[in-house]
Protein backbone atom coordinates (compact mmCIF):
# COMPACT_ATOMS: atom_id res chain seq x y z
CA UNK A 1 0.00 0.00 0.00
CA UNK A 2 1.65 3.44 -1.01
CA UNK A 3 1.26 6.52 1.34
CA UNK A 4 -1.50 8.16 -0.84
CA UNK A 5 -3.63 4.95 -0.58
CA UNK A 6 -3.05 4.66 3.18
CA UNK A 7 -4.26 8.28 3.53
CA UNK A 8 -7.17 7.87 1.38
CA UNK A 9 -8.05 5.12 3.18
CA UNK A 10 -7.26 6.30 7.08
CA UNK A 11 -9.24 9.34 5.83
CA UNK A 12 -12.55 7.32 4.80
CA UNK A 13 -12.35 5.38 7.73
CA UNK A 14 -11.58 8.01 10.40
CA UNK A 15 -14.42 10.24 8.89
CA UNK A 16 -16.78 7.18 9.25
CA UNK A 17 -15.79 7.34 13.26
CA UNK A 18 -16.28 10.35 13.60
CA UNK A 19 -19.63 11.22 12.59
CA UNK A 20 -20.87 7.98 14.32
CA UNK A 21 -22.85 9.44 17.00
CA UNK A 22 -20.81 9.27 20.88
CA UNK A 23 -19.82 11.11 23.85
CA UNK A 24 -17.63 13.49 22.09
CA UNK A 25 -20.49 14.53 19.83
CA UNK A 26 -22.73 14.91 22.68
CA UNK A 27 -20.51 16.97 24.53
CA UNK A 28 -20.52 19.34 21.68
CA UNK A 29 -24.34 19.36 21.19
CA UNK A 30 -25.14 20.50 24.55
CA UNK A 31 -22.58 22.75 25.13
CA UNK A 32 -23.67 24.63 21.57
CA UNK A 33 -27.20 24.66 22.17
CA UNK A 34 -27.08 25.45 26.30
CA UNK A 35 -23.80 27.62 26.40
CA UNK A 36 -23.42 29.06 22.95
CA UNK A 37 -20.84 27.96 19.96
CA UNK A 38 -18.43 29.00 21.39
CA UNK A 39 -17.54 27.03 24.42
CA UNK A 40 -18.79 24.33 22.59
CA UNK A 41 -16.04 24.76 19.60
CA UNK A 42 -13.45 24.70 21.99
CA UNK A 43 -14.84 21.03 24.13
CA UNK A 44 -14.54 20.30 20.15
CA UNK A 45 -10.99 21.39 20.14
CA UNK A 46 -10.19 20.06 22.95
CA UNK A 47 -11.71 16.97 21.84
CA UNK A 48 -8.71 16.94 19.14
CA UNK A 49 -6.33 17.60 21.17
CA UNK A 50 -6.92 14.29 23.02
CA UNK A 51 -6.95 12.64 19.67
CA UNK A 52 -3.27 14.21 19.13
CA UNK A 53 -2.00 13.46 22.43
CA UNK A 54 -3.05 10.10 21.77
CA UNK A 55 -1.85 9.72 18.17
CA UNK A 56 1.88 10.94 20.03
CA UNK A 57 1.91 8.54 22.35
CA UNK A 58 0.83 5.74 20.31
CA UNK A 59 3.74 6.82 17.83
CA UNK A 60 6.55 6.75 20.44
CA UNK A 61 5.53 3.46 21.87
CA UNK A 62 4.15 4.37 25.17
CA UNK A 63 0.35 3.38 24.46
CA UNK A 64 1.67 -0.06 24.49
CA UNK A 65 2.00 0.06 28.21
CA UNK A 66 -2.18 -0.44 27.81
CA UNK A 67 -2.23 -3.89 26.19
CA UNK A 68 0.67 -4.99 28.51
CA UNK A 69 -0.67 -3.47 31.75
CA UNK A 70 -4.14 -4.44 33.22
CA UNK A 71 -3.14 -2.27 35.93
CA UNK A 72 -2.36 0.86 34.00
CA UNK A 73 -5.32 -0.18 31.87
CA UNK A 74 -7.50 -0.44 34.72
CA UNK A 75 -6.18 2.96 36.51
CA UNK A 76 -7.29 4.68 33.34
CA UNK A 77 -10.44 3.75 32.71
CA UNK A 78 -11.76 3.71 36.68
CA UNK A 79 -10.23 7.66 36.21
CA UNK A 80 -12.00 8.08 32.77
CA UNK A 81 -15.75 6.37 34.44
CA UNK A 82 -14.86 8.83 37.72
CA UNK A 83 -14.12 11.91 35.61
CA UNK A 84 -17.83 11.03 33.31
CA UNK A 85 -19.78 10.53 36.51
CA UNK A 86 -18.61 14.08 38.04
CA UNK A 87 -19.46 15.40 34.54
CA UNK A 88 -22.80 13.98 34.58
CA UNK A 89 -24.08 14.42 37.92
CA UNK A 90 -22.80 18.23 38.11
CA UNK A 91 -24.77 18.43 34.65
CA UNK A 92 -28.02 16.69 36.18
CA UNK A 93 -27.53 18.68 39.42
CA UNK A 94 -27.33 21.78 37.80
CA UNK A 95 -30.60 21.33 35.66
CA UNK A 96 -32.08 20.24 39.14
CA UNK A 97 -31.03 23.48 40.69
CA UNK A 98 -32.08 25.84 37.38
CA UNK A 99 -35.40 24.20 37.67
CA UNK A 100 -36.37 25.07 41.09
CA UNK A 101 -34.87 28.28 40.75
CA UNK A 102 -37.36 28.42 37.87
CA UNK A 103 -40.19 30.23 40.33
CA UNK A 104 -38.03 32.95 41.02
CA UNK A 105 -37.71 33.71 37.48
CA UNK A 106 -34.26 35.26 36.49
CA UNK A 107 -31.66 32.76 37.81
CA UNK A 108 -33.74 30.48 35.73
CA UNK A 109 -32.47 31.98 32.43
CA UNK A 110 -28.68 31.02 33.29
CA UNK A 111 -27.41 27.75 32.15
CA UNK A 112 -26.28 25.30 34.80
CA UNK A 113 -22.91 23.67 35.03
CA UNK A 114 -21.69 26.79 32.83
CA UNK A 115 -17.83 27.60 32.42
CA UNK A 116 -15.13 29.22 30.44
CA UNK A 117 -14.31 28.35 26.82
CA UNK A 118 -10.95 27.56 28.19
CA UNK A 119 -12.91 25.28 30.58
CA UNK A 120 -14.61 23.65 27.91
CA UNK A 121 -11.96 22.95 26.07
CA UNK A 122 -10.00 21.23 29.29
CA UNK A 123 -13.45 19.30 29.45
CA UNK A 124 -12.90 18.01 25.73
CA UNK A 125 -9.43 17.22 26.43
CA UNK A 126 -9.81 15.11 29.78
CA UNK A 127 -13.19 13.26 28.31
CA UNK A 128 -10.91 11.57 25.42
CA UNK A 129 -6.94 11.51 26.72
CA UNK A 130 -8.55 9.80 29.74
CA UNK A 131 -10.36 6.89 27.99
CA UNK A 132 -8.57 3.95 27.51
CA UNK A 133 -10.41 2.86 24.71
CA UNK A 134 -9.82 5.93 22.80
CA UNK A 135 -5.72 4.81 23.66
CA UNK A 136 -6.29 1.18 22.66
CA UNK A 137 -7.83 2.38 19.10
CA UNK A 138 -4.74 4.60 17.86
CA UNK A 139 -2.38 1.83 19.15
CA UNK A 140 -4.28 -0.93 16.91
CA UNK A 141 -5.66 1.07 14.29
CA UNK A 142 -3.11 3.39 13.08
CA UNK A 143 -0.54 0.50 12.35
CA UNK A 144 -2.90 -0.94 9.58
CA UNK A 145 -2.56 2.27 8.12
CA UNK A 146 1.22 2.85 7.76
CA UNK A 147 2.70 1.71 4.42
CA UNK A 148 5.93 -0.52 4.52
CA UNK A 149 9.23 1.54 5.04
CA UNK A 150 7.15 4.83 6.44
CA UNK A 151 8.95 6.71 9.03
CA UNK A 152 6.55 4.96 12.14
CA UNK A 153 6.40 8.52 14.14
CA UNK A 154 6.07 10.82 11.25
CA UNK A 155 3.43 8.99 9.20
CA UNK A 156 1.70 7.88 13.54
CA UNK A 157 1.24 12.07 13.54
CA UNK A 158 0.18 12.36 10.24
CA UNK A 159 -2.85 10.13 10.72
CA UNK A 160 -3.05 11.45 13.98
CA UNK A 161 -3.39 14.85 12.96
CA UNK A 162 -5.91 14.00 10.14
CA UNK A 163 -8.15 12.65 12.76
CA UNK A 164 -7.95 15.62 14.62
CA UNK A 165 -8.93 18.14 11.78
CA UNK A 166 -11.81 15.60 10.85
CA UNK A 167 -13.24 15.76 14.37
CA UNK A 168 -12.75 20.43 14.22
CA UNK A 169 -14.82 19.86 10.84
CA UNK A 170 -17.85 17.55 12.35
CA UNK A 171 -17.53 19.51 15.49
CA UNK A 172 -17.94 22.74 13.68
CA UNK A 173 -20.63 21.19 11.71
CA UNK A 174 -22.61 20.53 14.82
CA UNK A 175 -22.44 23.77 16.06
CA UNK A 176 -23.48 25.56 13.50
CA UNK A 177 -26.66 23.25 12.41
CA UNK A 178 -27.44 24.73 16.59
CA UNK A 179 -27.24 27.96 15.24
CA UNK A 180 -30.81 28.34 13.77
CA UNK A 181 -32.33 26.57 16.67
CA UNK A 182 -30.57 29.26 19.12
CA UNK A 183 -34.03 31.14 20.72
CA UNK A 184 -35.93 28.00 21.41
CA UNK A 185 -32.83 26.31 22.69
CA UNK A 186 -32.14 28.91 25.02
CA UNK A 187 -35.36 28.57 26.55
CA UNK A 188 -34.64 27.46 30.76
CA UNK A 189 -36.91 24.28 30.19
CA UNK A 190 -35.42 23.33 27.13
CA UNK A 191 -31.48 23.73 28.28
CA UNK A 192 -32.60 21.81 31.63
CA UNK A 193 -33.98 18.95 29.64
CA UNK A 194 -30.91 19.07 27.60
CA UNK A 195 -28.50 19.30 30.58
CA UNK A 196 -30.22 16.05 31.89
CA UNK A 197 -30.76 14.02 28.83
CA UNK A 198 -26.32 14.75 28.40
CA UNK A 199 -25.97 14.33 31.89
CA UNK A 200 -27.77 10.77 31.87
CA UNK A 201 -25.25 9.96 28.55
CA UNK A 202 -22.52 10.58 30.22
CA UNK A 203 -23.40 8.65 33.70
CA UNK A 204 -24.43 5.89 31.12
CA UNK A 205 -21.40 5.70 29.47
CA UNK A 206 -19.03 6.46 33.22
CA UNK A 207 -20.87 3.14 34.15
CA UNK A 208 -20.25 0.83 31.34
CA UNK A 209 -16.73 2.19 31.42
CA UNK A 210 -16.29 1.14 35.31
CA UNK A 211 -18.14 -2.50 34.21
CA UNK A 212 -16.44 -3.12 31.27
CA UNK A 213 -14.13 -6.15 31.84
CA UNK A 214 -11.10 -6.59 29.67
Amino acid sequence: MTATAALLAFTLAAAILTITPGMDSALVLRTAAVEGGRRAFMAGLGVAAGCLAWGAIAAFGLGSLLLVSTLAYDTLRICAALYLFYLGVKLLWGSLKGGKSAAGGPQAARPPAAASAGGWFIRGCLTNILNPKVGIFYITFLPQFIPSGADVLRFSLLLAAIHALLGVAWFALLVAATRPLARWLSRPAVMRGLDRMTGAVFIAFGLKLALEKR
